[in-house]
């Protein structure tokens, strides 16, 4: 059984769905590396404008704004309606580099150099983990898997209580403290949104061992993209704490 926490990316995803489309063909590995690499481009892209138009001092809270918002409704769709996939995916990396680009220019101005630093760390990462996995270094067994998904699901749970706790103007001090507990908890949501990696590659080695059709390449991406998304946002999280701790 396939296995991931990623919400994009799970069990059902591959069932109840055809293995041919209607010009029978099927879902590669080769396909979805590409597909994935068109999707960094366009973060990549949109996200220099926004940059761009913080790093002017122009206003930059209306692409912020519009990537968060763009971002969260064209993923809903994604997941329900994947054959969507080749079009929603590439308009969701568009969406995603919007934000990030405004989030990322907000945090270098305050820590120079950070942005850098958080890319760097995040692709090494990727990388690192996909020859771990491609030369089974990493197994995903399914208590691995199971441990993975648990501790996702918390975290994620522990994000939405700090979320309606700030409606009510108080703070959760392990998401934003630089003391060593609130260093360590961004440690660990780290090293999880890493391992979220490899049962993503796990997802999509058994997705295109499967023959599933050929648009569900862009939905594999695009869930590879959810998680490398938060794993680059936890990582800048965490490089912040470590530079205000030593301020």
């Amino acid at each position: 059984m396939m296995r991931t926490a990623n919400p994009a990316l799970n069990d059902q995803v591959f069932e109840a769905i055809p293995y041919y489309d209607s010009a029978g063909k099927t879902m590669t590995l080769q396909g979805t590396v590409n597909r994935t690499a068109v999707l960094l481009g366009l973060v990549t892209v949109s996200a220099s404008w926004t940059w761009y138009v913080f790093s002017t001092g122009g206003n930059f809270a209306p692409y912020l704004l519009g990537g968060l918002v763009g971002g969260f409704v064209l993923a809903l769709i994604t997941i329900f309606k994947k054959t969507a996939a080749p079009v929603t995916a590439p308009l969701y990396a568009v969406a995603e580099g919007l934000l990030l680009g405004g989030v990322s220019a907000a945090f270098e101005q305050q820590f120079p150099g950070i942005v850098f630093q958080a890319v760097f760390l995040t692709f090494g990462t990727l990388a690192a983990l996909l020859v771990a996995y491609t030369s089974r270094l990493i197994k995903p067994s399914e208590n691995f898997k199971l441990g993975i998904v648990a501790a996702t699901g918390g975290i994620c749970l522990f994000y939405f209580i700090a979320l309606i706790l700030g409606f009510f103007g108080l703070n959760v001090p392990l998401l934003h403290s630089s003391g060593p507990l609130g260093i360590a908890f961004s440690v660990f949501i780290v090293i999880i949104a890493a391992l979220n990696l490899v049962l993503d590659f796990d997802f999509i080695e058994n997705g295109a061992a499967a023959g599933v059709p050929k648009y569900m390449e862009w939905y594999a991406a695009f869930g590879l993209l959810v998680t490398l998304v938060w794993l680059y946002l936890e990582i800048l999280r965490l490089l912040a704490k470590l530079q205000q701790s030593r301020r």
